[in-house]
């Protein structure tokens, strides 16, 4: 093997996996506190979208870091699942569309756009609510 693929072949390998993290994480901050407190902190935290480490790192220095653990609340998941069940009764509905035009039939089309219409006004009620304007 030449020493040009030899070079090539090790540099490959190298970028493989994760890349290297410059800014490790190496200290631990220990902080005692009720449990009453710790639910608090936790609650705040899961309404931030945060980790509890991260929710902290967020008020103490102003930044939750660039990998912090982010969760969305349960309010933003629950959405987000909603959204994709009506992408599934939108799939549906396209495809009993298809179905009656391939035979021939017609269905009622002013029904089918008045569903049509329907769910695209969820389906952006909901993208609203998820902060994802279009």
């Amino acid at each position: 093997m030449s020493e040009d693929a030899k070079t090539r072949q090790s540099s490959a390998t190298s970028r493989r996996g994760r890349k290297p993290i410059t800014d490790v994480k190496t200290s631990f901050i220990a902080v005692r506190c009720t449990a009453t407190e710790h639910d608090r902190i936790d609650a705040a935290a899961q309404k931030a979208g945060l980790s509890i480490g991260a929710y902290v790192r967020q008020l103490a220095l102003g930044s939750a870091g660039p990998r912090a653990v982010r969760r969305p609340p349960i309010e933003r998941k629950e959405l987000a699942r909603l959204l994709g069940e009506l992408g599934k009764i939108g799939s549906n509905i396209n495809q009993l569309a298809h179905a009656y035009n391939g035979q021939g039939q017609h269905p009622a089309l002013a029904e089918l756009a008045a569903m049509q219409k329907d769910i695209a006004k969820l389906k952006d009620t909901v993208l609203t609510a998820l902060g994802r304007d279009y």
